[in-house]
């Protein structure tokens, strides 16, 4: 019974599904179950909106980076905090327990030289062991935690690790302003009403701290992306999952993308590539995806792409570019062992035309071992 409810709540929250309202003036203001829906022209305030909104049904906070210790060690890194809501109104937060939110935490540390990938997972109740605050960006889950240490900075905190294997702490400072993809201010993720999120993005953060792996702790630097998503219906019915990426090139600039895999192998039209120049503007462009390569994941069967030529156009020359996305290791799966959701989420290269490495990034694929359907 317990691992069906797991199954349910990290379906939910990696698909995003759910019913939604009828139109009202143009806009869904809600879904039927009552949970709220992006709206075009919201007016973000900060530090608030970097906190939770529980009037939401799902929300996720994603650091994904590449730490550099003394003589070049490299480790690519995962911090993934979700949030998923109960029914509005449902369930009261007591002193110990609530029932109206659920909270997943995923962590990972890939060691680029060995190749060694390892994770771990967390499902709590709101409660003692992890909350959201919806002042600020304070999030928990059990001694893991990412908050904003400093407001006026800002400065963001977090505190990591895999068991006993390997633990992080990290100060991640932002290079450029936050980033609010999509079209006044929504992120559109198909065509039901309410297939949107606001999507919050500090794209290049100048990560500092220590990082521990087995008895020996290392200061390390590097940078790291995060994302910040709030939505209550991610994917629609006719879509499986998707491919995203976060790449860091070396010229200063950012390129976000995400491709919405249909069931009949087509890609859904609100599919999307966003260019952010060196001062944080953001201009979408039409893009291209080849996989060039696969990798056939021993513990779950799925065939996922392993090496992806993304051709698109370069805003500030108006010339194609193609880029290689390349992984530091085949396998840097997730086997989904608490939810039964397996997925890929890896640190990656990026490769110019000419075979030359021109930054670094996170490659996430969803629904390759199964579709993301409740």
């Amino acid at each position: 019974m317990r691992q069906r409810r797991m199954r349910r709540i990290l379906s939910l929250i990696l698909a995003g599904g759910c019913g939604f309202a009828a139109p009202l003036g143009g806009q869904v203001p809600a879904t039927a179950d009552d949970f709220a829906v992006p709206q075009p022209g919201h007016h973000f305030a900060f530090p608030r909106d970097h906190g939770s909104h529980p009037d939401f049904r799902i929300e996720w906070w994603y650091v994904t980076g590449h730490l550099f210790a003394e003589g070049g060690r490299r480790f690519g890194f995962q911090a993934t905090f979700f949030r998923e809501g109960g029914a509005p109104g449902a369930g009261a937060t007591g002193a110990a327990f609530g029932d109206g939110q659920v909270y997943l935490a995923h962590m990972a540390l890939l060691d680029v030289a060995s190749g060694r990938f390892i994770y771990q997972e967390r499902l709590n109740r709101e409660g003692w062991d992890a909350r959201a605050d919806p002042a600020t960006l304070d999030v928990r889950n059990g001694n893991w935690s990412l908050r904003l240490a400093n407001p006026a900075g800002p400065r963001l905190a977090l505190i990591g690790g895999v068991r006993a294997e390997a633990a992080f702490n990290l100060s991640l400072v932002p290079l450029k302003p936050l980033v609010v993809f999509g079209e006044n201010g929504v992120s559109r993720k198909g065509a039901a009403a309410s297939a949107a999120s606001y999507y919050l993005t500090f794209s290049r953060l100048r990560a500092a701290g220590e990082l521990s792996v087995g008895d020996r702790t290392m200061p390390v630097t590097g940078e790291a992306w995060m994302d910040h998503e709030i939505s209550s219906s991610q994917l629609g019915a006719d879509q499986v999952g998707w491919d995203w990426v976060g790449l860091q090139l070396r010229d200063g600039r950012e390129i976000m993308l995400y491709r919405l895999r249909r069931a009949d192998g087509t890609m859904d039209p609100a599919s999307a590539l966003t260019w952010v120049d060196a001062a944080g503007r953001t201009r979408r462009e039409p893009f291209t995806w080849e996989v060039v390569d696969r990798w056939q994941s021993p513990a779950t069967g799925a065939d996922y792409p392993s090496r992806v030529r993304l051709t698109t156009t370069d805003p500030a020359t108006q010339a194609a570019v193609s880029l290689t996305i390349e992984p530091l290791a085949k396998n840097q799966e997730l086997s989904g062992s608490l939810g039964g959701i397996p997925y890929w989420e890896g640190a990656c290269r990026i490769r110019a035309a000419d075979g030359g490495e021109i930054g670094s990034g996170y490659l996430e694929l969803t629904g390759y071992a199964r579709p993301l359907k409740l």
